[in-house]
Parts: C-alpha cells; structure tokens; sequence
C-alpha cells in the first residue's frame, strides 16, 4: 500500500474538522489563528540514514531533514523536540556526546533551540524529530497555476552520489569521494531564503524523495501535469565530470532524493524578482520547467529533444 492510500483509507476522515491539518497533505501542520508550524518526522536506521559509525553526521542529516520541511514552506524554525530510541551498543557515552555536540552546533547554525523528546529502549535505532515555526502565512502545496514555471535551488545529485560511494557502488578518489559523502550527510539548507519565498512561490517542495516523484506530489491532487528540461536540470561540476567519465546517466542521479533544496513553482510575471532575489542571497537557481495542463501528460525532456520515460521516478513510501 502506498502512503497515500494508507492516509486516504484511514486517516484522512480523522482530520475533516481539523483545517489546520491541510487535509493531511502536505509536510506540516498550520494553525493559521496561533501563527504555529509544525512537521514530525521518523528516521530508521538502514532506511533513512546508511549507518550508524558517524553518529555526529548522521544526527545532523536527520535534524536538517526535518527543518527543511519548515523552510520550504518559507517558515523559519525556531524549535524542535528529538526522540529516540535505541540500546548501549547504540547509545554509548561516546555516542551521546557526539550527538549533543553535532546539536549543539545545529542550533547555533540555525538558531533553533531544543525543547524536548523521549528516549526508549530498543533494539532498532531510530529518531523522530517534531520541528515547530512561527508564520502568518506559508507557501502551501498543491497551489500551481498552469504556466508557472517550475524552479529548484541549489543542485541535485551530489547527496545520492555519497550513499552511492558509502555502499561502495561507486569508487572514486578520496577526495572526490569525501566531497560527495559530506553532501549525503550535510544537505544545504537555504534559511535566509524561508521568509522570502512567501513573495513569490505559489507551491512548494523539498526535494527528499527525488526530483519526479516530489514534482508528482507537489501537484497530486490538481488536473496539471509538467514539462521538465533534463538539461536545464543542476548538476554539480564534479557529478557532470563523473557521469561523463564513467558513463552513466544524469537522469538516475537527479531522481533520487535526499538533495533537500526547494522544489516550487511561480508565476512567469515574478522572473525578474525571483532572479533577484536569489542573486542578492547568493543562491543557486535553476528554472527547469513548466506547469502544463491535464490534456497532457508529463513529460520528461532530454538534452536532444527526445521525450524519455522513467520508471523508478524516486522513492516510494510503500506498506
């Protein structure tokens, strides 16, 4: 079952009365009234995160997973509540004062402050984070007009690379691989750009699950479809060099997920403040597509023109 008929089947009938819920589709919970923000998010070892060795990687990963939820619905984070649960051979002192220094300098970085959580006796390691904003208002999912344009920040493909390496799928030089396996556990998280997104984003995204199967999400309950470049997509330099060298394809690195930049759409009329924008901030922006109508069906784009299917579009929350 997918996680979306398991919500519809038996979940969604309990949110009716609630507004604030946003029908149980989209990344977080907002009480319009009280201005409050909120997203929860679990994080299993083996499924979310490669291991456990670097746990002072690995607790940053998860911890700036889940405030992305917040930033790219142009909320700023302010606090977060952290459970986990796990055994000695995981929570060893060692361990625990990694993972209290790594949050210590999440905090720091991004001026959210820790607020609570639980702790439980486990043989599976896990975490679940609640991450809490303040906002008047935020950009909302399933709000695309057709035309908008479709826009990503940063570059996608990098994080997938690292998981790639750390399974040894993939062997490169050191310091080749040292950059792709930090950009795993480090995502860049663009806060300076939460609050601004409010002035020109219709719908928005992070990108965790891939760039077409997020894209799916974004517009899963509107008659829309879209048109994506696959060359307009952005790639790193040093993922262009590999995929070159090692002849592979661009397309099963960008459709992966775990990049956590901001996937939206706007209006063709907000290019010139969006471009702006984004130059001001010194971010990376790449416009990658177009809302299309129903009439069609989505389409992918190569770099010669040729439309291209793909079958595994990203992960799937199955059951």
């Amino acid at each position: 079952m997918h996680e979306f008929d398991l919500i519809k089947n038996y979940f969604s009938k309990l949110s009716f009365n609630n507004k604030s819920s946003l029908n149980l589709n989209d990344d977080v919970f907002f009480d319009r009234s009280k201005k409050l923000v909120i997203s929860v998010d679990t994080y299993i070892d083996k499924f979310h995160f490669f291991d456990f060795k670097k746990p002072n990687l690995v607790i940053k990963k998860i911890l700036r997973s889940s405030i992305s939820d917040l930033i790219c619905k142009g909320v700023k984070p302010k606090y977060y509540f952290i459970s986990g649960s796990g055994n000695p051979k995981t929570f060893t002192k060692l361990n625990l004062n990694k993972i209290s220094l790594s949050l210590k300098q999440e905090q720091k970085k991004f001026g959210i402050h820790l607020s609570g959580g639980d702790t439980v006796y486990s043989d599976k390691l896990s975490f679940t984070i609640i991450s809490v904003g303040f906002s008047n208002n935020l950009v909302f999912r399933n709000n695309a007009k057709i035309n908008d344009d479709i826009y990503v920040t940063g570059n996608l493909g990098d994080s997938y690379t690292g998981l790639k390496i750390l399974k040894k799928d993939i062997l490169l030089n050191r310091h080749l691989s040292k950059y792709f396996i930090m950009k795993y556990y480090l995502p860049e998280l663009h806060l300076d750009l939460a609050k601004k997104l409010l002035n020109f984003a219709n719908t928005s995204i992070d990108i965790s699950d891939g760039l077409f199967a997020d894209l799916d999400k974004l517009i899963n309950k509107q008659k829309l479809s879209y048109k994506i470049s696959l060359a307009d997509v952005p790639i790193s330099k040093r993922l262009k060099d590999m995929i070159y060298q090692k002849k592979l394809k661009k397309i099963d690195f960008i459709s992966k997920g775990d990049d956590f930049q901001i996937l939206f759409t706007a209006s063709e009329k907000k290019t010139r403040i969006i471009e702006r924008t984004f130059k001001s901030a010194g971010i990376k922006i790449s416009k990658i597509g177009k809302i299309c109508s129903s009439n069609q069906k989505s389409q992918i784009i190569d770099e010669k023109g040729n439309k291209i299917n793909i079958k595994d579009k990203g992960y799937l929350h199955e059951f």
